[in-house]
């Protein structure tokens, strides 16, 4: 083996790996860590994966391909040069490759003896013939080395995967156990949930109990199998000798190992057992896998594959596939042989589709870190994918010998599947790249590899607002560690016109927000200009402004998401498809108050608590401050606004009248806080609810999700107890912008133990929220806590704003990536303290990160194969398919593994009168600044519709109900002065169209639903 290019380290460094830590988890991160990756073969889909797994971070990377660069690898090997024609693409690639993840080293391995496949965890082989792989494949099958093929020729793809006899799965789908709280368990095993709460469980799945009051055997910790009797209730086996269930109980999913069993590739040949990738194509799978043993004959015979639509060629190509059909009957059955589709297979399989290979290369590198780290379902073991959908009409593009021939570009590998006329068509066309993030730098590298908008009339505008973080660089491989700090949007350009150089001058990229108050720049002209757009981004809100941009401009949009090993892909369509905002996910669940307030039972309560308690103490409370000292009579303006004023004033006196003027001051402040929230309102919360309490029914009142919560007794050697000291005091520091010196461990215990902390009294009269009504009730009651007479007597306790001119406090902004602010360390500690009081089991720093920081997990792999699945359906938008059929919307879950398609809806008919129209896409178009009265009259004669009322964004410009001479007054002016008139603004310059939304009634005097109308000026 070569000596490695880098050094790698054991750690698990954070900062790079933080979103996929979520998706893989820390186990399986290690274990990672520790495997040697091979990759053999080195064209677009060899370098996809090895890409992808290098930015997951093995152990090491060796690659083999001593074959030399031919200018067609150019078409999806985006590591490659001009200038490497000729030379060994191992060699030329390495260093490249070992640019993207300095923990992984990159070998070049010079021979494949079998003393140097034993050195590997996992071997991949891609573009070898099948003897090669039964020879390697029978090595690893026989010393449990995980091995995987794959294949891909045009819009055809092939995937092989074998992990050995037997290979355990430690985690299947990745998900959190689910976890709930118990209503009933009878006699027989039922187990009922509490208030039709789903379990979310399946047959054959394990869990574990805890807190069953009755049934101390079943609170021992071991698994229970379950049997499903439906979405709130599941039956375990138990006997006499639990005993007889009485209350409470908390039930947690376990996951249990499974082994599975795979078969060597010679046995698989005869016998294949696939995963269905596309379930409306359910015979193609048989079909490929002949066609695809019949390439490797061919070859064997040639020396070379079957030429691009050459018909002796493909005749003789469909012969061996029905000899290699006869050898192995029974893969077919009953079925016939597809000419068709073999046929396709051989005019197509000397084409190299980038979007294919980032398919492909999504999905195995995720197989080999399944094999390396044993977490999620494997591809069990064969997966066939095709995409003819892509091949645009055949009527526009016909395809033959002569249009799809080589030219010796780097685009042969795309011309010989569509021919040299469509290449060139999707060279001129002219794209917007919303977000140069992880899709937008995958989007992009796809793009140049092929030659989208690079010719004459090509160009593609890339907007991206933020700039570059270390986190970025393992799932945005446009990236390096030197671009740290710099704009997305610009670094991307320059790395993909580096990997195509047709690219330079034909890449615009931005540093604007796509939004309302971009609309200048983002103006009517910019939006005309565009063949299609496609979006990259990370939020709903974004998504949908660009969708309505793109149906008001009657855009194709190409729409896609991740989230850790999940993916979707959407192709939005103009009087084609339903848009993006046509359908919503259901909202996210909220926790209840009362919950959050005094009844937590999981570790997500606590997390939410913490976080609110952080923003409260060092973000909304400095603010409040702020603004007491620079608004003037800010007290008698917030008496009549604010319901809570006497929380507000009693606030801003405690942060203005007790600051500290020390960092032992933080400290002492930190310690009486922990005392009041650990201990005193957990002894106040007992003294209005005592253990013993009863519900007005007569139940006991601490039952079912209302766990009896113990106050905390202050110990300096419990770790979160210190942190929320520790945390505490420098974030009280930073806000009164006092300096933090270096304290030891004795320098606080030396403060801490000269605090005086009051024992705790009960107060009579404090009203707690024991349900969500009442809760509720008591937020519309807080007006009564402003009595003002109170209210004065405490603000006369203020100092005046004036003796403090110019002092501001520094409300601390939440930042979770920052390891040295303590805003992680201080929310998981208060957390963990809050689940100590309930007995919640509690969270180290990373998942409180994740769950606090809102953190969307990402991984590579995924971001590759959607981006795959959008550049298949780019083929069908730049072709202006119109054949709804034809488009496809993707879903997959690389963890299960699961890949599933479906057809786009059609958008929705209206009608009107005699007239239909499509509720989305369609509006009423008229040209001018004509007169309200023309409006008016036009639609009347025209449409044959009565205006009953028009509007302008918030601005009602007309309705019928007005008294006649206020319309009289406004039938004679322009719509440019009437919406002027009523709105009391200016139109912005750069506007030039006016949308109006009307209600009107049809010639029968209904009131019909109709489209807005778009006034061009």
């Amino acid at each position: 083996m070569a000596e490695s290019m880098q050094v790698d380290t054991p750690e698990i460094d954070e900062g790079l790996y933080s979103r996929q830590l979520y998706v893989l988890g820390k186990e399986a991160m290690l274990k990672m860590q520790n495997a040697n990756v091979l990759i053999i073969g080195l064209k677009g889909l060899g370098i996809e994966i090895a890409k992808n797994v290098a930015l997951a971070g093995v152990k090491s990377l060796a690659l083999y391909d001593p074959e030399p660069v031919e200018i067609q690898d150019l078409s999806s090997q985006f590591f490659l040069e001009s200038s490497d024609v000729g030379k060994p693409r191992a060699e030329v690639s390495a260093p490249r490759l070992g640019e993207l993840n300095q923990y992984v080293p990159i070998n070049v391995l010079s021979d494949l003896n079998i003393e140097t496949l034993a050195e590997f965890k996992c071997i991949v082989s891609t573009n070898i013939s099948l003897e090669e792989q039964v020879r390697i494949n029978t090595f690893t099958h026989q010393h449990n080395i995980g091995y995987i093929n794959a294949d891909v020729r045009g819009l055809f793809g092939q995937l092989f995967v074998d992990f050995g006899e037997k290979f355990t799965v430690i985690d299947q789908t990745g998900e959190e156990p689910h976890t709930g709280i118990v209503s009933d368990i009878e006699a027989d095993g039922t187990v009922t949930m509490l208030d039709d709460n789903r379990h979310g469980l399946e047959d054959g799945d394990f869990v574990k109990f805890a807190e069953v009051d009755g049934m101390p055997k079943l609170n021992d910790g071991n698994p229970h199998k379950i049997e499903v009797l439906g979405p709130y209730a599941f039956k375990i086996k138990i006997d006499e000798s639990y005993g007889k269930y009485l209350r409470s109980g908390v039930y947690t999913q376990v996951k249990v190992p499974k082994d599975l069993k795979f078969e060597p590739l010679v046995k698989q040949l005869a016998n294949p057992e696939y995963v269905i990738s596309d379930f409306g194509k359910f015979d193609r799978p048989a079909q490929l896998h002949i066609g695809f043993q019949a390439l490797h004959a061919f070859k064997t015979r040639h020396n070379q594959l079957p030429r691009s639509f050459h018909e002796e060629d493909a005749n003789e190509f469909f012969r061996l596939a029905e000899e290699v059909a006869s050898q192995y009957p029974t893969v077919l059955g009953e079925e016939k042989l597809n000419e068709k589709i073999i046929k396709e297979l051989s005019y197509q399989a000397r084409g190299d589709i980038p979007g294919i290979s980032a398919f492909y290369g999504g999905l195995i590198a995720q197989e080999v870190l399944k094999n390396c780290s044993s977490k999620f379902g494997p591809v069990k073991q064969w997966l066939y994918f095709d995409s003819l959908e892509s091949l645009p009409p055949a009527d526009k593009y016909p395809r033959n010998a002569e249009v799809t021939k080589p030219l010796g570009t780097r685009y042969d590998g795309q011309i010989a599947v569509f021919g040299k006329q469509f290449h060139e068509d999707l060279s001129n066309v002219k794209v917007f790249l919303v977000g140069s993030g992880a899709i937008g730098c995958e989007m992009l590298k796809n793009w140049a590899m092929m030659g989208l908008g690079s010719g004459p009339n090509g160009k593609i505008i890339v907007t991206d607002n933020d700039s570059i973080e270390k986190s970025n660089l393992n799932r945005q491989f446009l990236f390096r560690p030197k671009d740290v700090g710099s704009n997305k949007s610009e670094v991307a350009a320059r790395a993909v016109q580096h990997m195509n150089p047709d690219l330079i001058g034909k890449i615009e990229s931005k540093l604007d927000k796509v939004g309302a108050e971009t609309e200048d720049i983002f103006n009517d002209a910019f939006w005309r200009q565009l063949d299609f757009v496609t979006n990259a981004l990370d939020n709903v809100d974004a998504r949908t402004y660009v969708d309505r941009r793109c149906i008001f401009y009657k855009k194709a949009l190409l729409e896609s998401g991740t989230l850790g090993t999940k993916g979707n892909t959407q192709v939005i369509i103009p009087n084609l498809t339903e848009s993006y905002s046509s359908s919503q996910d259901p909202p996210e669940k909220s926790i209840p108050l009362c919950t959050l307030r005094s009844f937590p039972n999981k570790i997500d309560h606590t997390i939410a608590w913490a976080k609110s308690l952080f923003q409260g103490y060092f973000a909304d409370s400095p603010e409040t401050v702020n603004l007491y000292l620079s608004q003037p009579n800010y007290v008698e303006q917030t008496l009549k606004q604010s319901p809570d004023v006497k929380g507000t004033i009693e606030n801003i006196a405690a942060y203005l009248n007790k600051r500290p003027y020390s960092f032992d001051d933080c400290i002492k402040w930190a310690r009486q806080e922990f005392e009041n929230k650990f201990s005193h309102e957990i002894l106040q919360l007992l003294y209005n609810f005592p253990k013993d309490a009863k519900t007005s029914q007569g139940a006991p009142f601490w039952s079912g999700p209302k766990r009896a919560p113990e106050a905390l007794v202050f110990d300096i050697n419990n770790t979160d107890h210190f942190n929320f000291i520790s945390g505490g005091a420098h974030l009280l520091a930073y806000i009164y912008g006092l300096k933090a010196p270096e304290y030891s461990f004795e320098d606080y215990k030396k403060t801490l133990d000269s605090t005086h902390i009051a024992p705790f009294t009960p107060k009579s009269g404090v009203t707690i929220a024991a349900t969500d009504a009442e809760a509720e009730e008591q937020a519309n009651n807080l007006s009564g806590s402003g009595d003002t007479e109170e209210v004065n007597k405490i603000a006369a306790t203020l100092p005046e704003p004036s003796t403090l001119a110019g002092y501001r406090l520094i409300p601390v902004e939440f930042e979770k990536d920052d390891d040295t602010n303590h805003h992680i360390e201080f929310i998981t500690a208060a957390s963990n303290c809050r689940a100590l009081n309930y007995s919640i089991e509690p969270a180290d720093a990373s998942k409180t990160k994740f769950i606090a920081g809102k953190i969307i997990p990402a991984i590579a792999t995924t971001t590759a194969l959607v981006t795959g699945l959008v550049c298949l359906e780019l083929y069908k938008v730049a072709a202006k398919n119109d054949d709804i059929e034809q488009y496809k919307n993707g879903f997959i879950n690389l963890a299960l593994p699961f890949i599933g398609f479906s057809e786009p809806i059609k958008s929705a008919q209206g009608k009107y009168n005699d007239k239909t129209f499509d509720q989305i896409w369609d509006r009423f178009e008229l040209e001018g600044d004509i007169t309200l009265q023309e409006l008016l009259t036009h639609f009347e004669e025209k449409e044959g519709l009565e205006i009953s009322m028009l509007s302008y964004g918030v601005s009602l410009l007309y309705a019928s109900f007005y008294p006649p001479k206020k319309v009289k007054e406004r039938l004679g002016l322009k719509l440019t002065d009437l919406i002027k008139q009523v709105s009391k603004k200016d139109i912005p310059e750069h506007v030039n169209y006016l949308i109006f939304e009307i209600c009107a009634d049809d010639k029968t005097g209904e009131d019909v639903e109709i489209p807005y109308i778009c006034v061009k000026l």
